[in-house]
């Protein structure tokens, strides 16, 4: 009688029989840690254990119970088939190894998706013709050679669509721009929402624009987005010869400074260029803000220009601050405040009427205001700092004021912000001292409006902590 355990198979079948349930269950604890983690190492692991390790114990038992190798067609498919497993899982370790982990900047990260696609394909076919070669014995030299000559054919026939291809492929590896960047081609301008190896697709605001990689290689163009940082957008302004170079720059740099979209790392400039001409330097956060600053700044300087009386395009008319249009208002005014029509005349010369921009900054905070302000038309938001922000906590509306510490000669608490076109009666200090001489009870209303707008603002401030307290501990929990 043989002895079972001096057979050539036996101990091929007892180490499948207890490696192989011990080999799964620990590359399932290991899976099931690396998926729980994210990491990208579980995507070999996981062909290992479900694919390649029993189809591996297929082809050592189909082996074993032939005893004759590779003589049998159905041992040669499942030794074809666990070749291919094999090179599956050599490629998707080599791709975990060299580029999941790769740190930004690396030449991993640089390498186009395509180049890779193209030497995993290549290392596939290469690797299926030597398993073709070794199991089955096949003459894969002819047809290497065979698919050498066919190559070159089809290159020659599609000459030029290949140079195309090859173009678009290099500019892809030298990668001048990424996904999100800003280009201004010749044949549009845009940011770039998708690269692949035949064009770039740039939404340019009304479409996307279809741009063939060998196009962008044999043309010159601008990548806006690089070096990193902000976008200047220059803007040219024109005014009078009679306006002071100095005043004009302070109120161009003043109004490029409050506008939303500028880079906080950076500040607007302003250059005088000769004839009237500035030119103004404002340093967005994106290109795709250029426009909407652009037009935003025209806008308010437009409201700016006329407030400090200069000729912007040489035309300083303001039809709203006329002397008969500050007595109307002067008028509706007087009874809010109790004062009477003989001092209304005395201080009218010195009033006058503003126009104010939506979004603009009214009253900014932590000045001492030199008028006082009267919303006559539109609505002013009052808002209070908090965090990196600021909190919204009053309205002022037609007849309410803002600049009230003026007559105390205090530093603003607030910032009042235009919400829309407001028009507002700017009377001087001096005015708003005069009429609390002839008015007492007129200091007592406006340190009324101040506590009550404190109040309102530590309301919100409190009430915003609160919220804060309550998400933290949300989170906690």
């Amino acid at each position: 009688m043989t002895e079972i355990w001096k057979e050539a198979w036996f101990p091929w079948a007892v180490g499948l029989a207890i490696g192989l349930p011990i080999l799964l269950v620990v590359l399932t604890e290991i899976l099931g840690v690396l998926v729980r983690r994210g990491n990208p190492a579980a995507k070999p692991v996981r062909l290992l254990r479900n694919l390649v390790l029993p189809v591996f114990a297929l082809f050592v038992l189909l082996t074993l119970a032939s005893d004759q190798k590779f003589d049998l067609n159905w041992v040669r498919v499942v030794g074809t088939v666990l070749g291919f497993l094999l090179i599956l899982l050599v490629l998707s370790a080599f791709n975990v190894a060299l580029f999941a982990n790769a740190s930004e900047g690396s030449w991993q990260k640089r390498l186009p998706s395509i180049f890779i696609d193209l030497a995993r394909l290549a290392l596939i076919l290469v690797g299926l013709a030597i398993l073709f070669s070794w199991v089955w014995g096949a003459d894969v030299g002819g047809l290497f050679a065979a698919l050498g000559v066919t190559s070159i054919v089809i290159g020659l026939a599609l000459q030029n669509a290949v140079g195309s291809v090859i173009s678009g492929l290099l500019l892809l590896f030298e990668q001048p721009f990424k996904l999100g960047d800003f280009l201004d081609t010749p044949s549009g301008r845009g940011r770039v929402v998708e690269v692949n190896w035949r064009a770039v697709h740039i939404d340019t605001g009304n479409g996307i624009q279809i741009v063939p990689n060998a196009s962008l290689a044999d043309a010159s163009f601008t990548n806006l987005s690089q070096p990193a940082g902000a976008y200047v957008a220059t803007v040219t302004v024109k005014f009078s010869t009679d306006d002071a170079p100095h005043r004009v720059s302070a109120v161009l740099q003043s109004v490029a400074a409050e506008l939303p979209m500028l880079d906080e790392n950076d500040r607007p400039g302003v250059s005088y260029e000769g004839n009237a001409t500035y030119a103004v330097s404002l340093p967005v956060v994106s290109p795709a803000r250029e426009a909407e600053a652009v037009s935003l700044f025209y806008a308010w300087l437009w409201y700016a220009a006329r407030r400090n009386d200069l000729a912007l395009d040489g035309d300083a008319t303001d039809p709203v601050n006329t002397p008969e249009t500050v007595r109307e208002a002067l008028a509706y005014v007087g009874p809010l405040f109790g004062l009477e029509g003989d001092y209304l005349d005395q201080i009218a010369p010195g009033c006058r009427i503003e126009q104010w921009g939506a979004g603009e900054v009214v009253q900014p905070i932590g000045a001492v205001p030199d008028s006082l302000r009267i919303v006559l038309d539109g609505t002013l938001q009052l808002s209070t700092p908090y965090g990196k922000g600021r909190l919204d906590f009053a309205l002022v509306e037609r007849g309410e004021s803002v600049g009230l510490t003026a007559l105390t000669r205090q530093a603003t608490t607030d910032v009042a912000t235009a919400t829309r076109a407001v028009r507002v009666l700017r009377v001087p200090r001096d005015a708003v001292d005069a009429a609390v001489r002839r008015n007492p009870a007129l200091a007592r209303r406006i340190g009324e409006q101040l506590d009550n707008r404190r109040v309102l603002s530590g309301q919100a401030v409190a009430a915003a902590q609160a919220a804060a307290g309550v998400l933290s501990i949300g989170d906690a929990a």
